[in-house]
């Protein structure tokens, strides 16, 4: 018995009557926030650095993946096996510069095909419109599901040629949102700054960073800085709401300074 093998019965006899009463309960909605949660801790166990904790993520997920499935075939509609031959038949499919006779230039001409086999594949099925921008779900993060659309239509050309293209219209965009906050026009303000995060979204993605990643990181930096902050205030004799901002600023330049070293 293979390990994977091992799992998908474990998990059957968990899910069985007199297994555990919690997982027979479970339902494909019901763990919708679980394996939510699994991915963004596998996540931070790739920022982290650390194989064990990487491994163990993985197999949260991993066991996301047969939970689901696990549901499904007790009531016989599909298994986990079923899951695997899918997506082994996909990756064949969507590789056929591997596995059939098509020629490619490089990792772009790969993508491109994956991208037009993929539509063809939903057109086949009768879901999608053919456009390029059809398979994105809908509750994807804005920011990954940004640079996802713009990823997208600049494999078919509609795209900024540099980066500094790109620059010039996150200050296009900045002066749009200060002009409509000067009006007073709260609907524009929306609209504006919706602009403005869709610009910086596509100029991470000309200077090769995940924005995601990078606010992500940069919320860790402030509650790491605000933290300091709580932390001495009692030692000076203040506490929070009592200190002045000048003094909270004092704190975070400290701290700020701390980590420059």
């Amino acid at each position: 018995m293979t390990p994977f093998e091992e799992l998908v019965q474990v998990m059957q006899t968990l899910h069985a009557p007199g297994g555990c009463p919690w997982d027979r309960e479970q339902t494909h909605k019901s763990l919708k926030p679980y394996f939510v949660e699994e991915v963004y801790e596998a996540l931070e166990a790739i920022d982290s650095g650390s194989d064990d904790d990487l491994k163990e993520e993985l197999g949260d997920v991993l066991l996301q993946v047969v939970f689901h499935a696990e549901i499904a075939d007790s009531e016989g509609r599909f298994n986990a096996d079923d899951v695997i031959r899918v997506i082994v038949e996909k990756l064949k499919r969507r590789h056929p510069h591997v596995y059939g006779d098509v020629k490619v230039d490089g990792s772009g001409q790969v993508i491109k095909n994956w991208e037009e086999i993929k539509r063809a594949e939903k057109r086949e099925k009768g879901g999608g419109t053919g456009s390029v921008l059809d398979g994105l779900p809908a509750d994807l993060p804005a920011l990954i599901k940004a640079r996802r659309i713009q990823e997208k239509v600049s494999r078919v050309g509609f795209d900024w040629e540099h980066a500094e293209d790109v620059m010039m219209k996150v200050d296009e965009e900045l002066g749009e949102l200060k002009e409509a906050h000067d009006n007073r026009d709260q609907a524009a303000v929306e609209e504006e700054l919706g602009d403005l995060l869709f610009a910086v979204a596509n100029l991470a993605r000309f200077v090769s960073v995940c924005p995601e990643d990078a606010l992500r990181k940069t919320i860790d930096k402030f509650q790491r800085r605000f933290q300091y902050i709580e932390s001495e205030l009692p030692k000076r004799g203040k506490k929070l709401g009592e200190a002045s901002l000048e003094e909270m600023d004092e704190l975070w330049e400290e701290v700020k300074r701390t980590e420059k070293k």
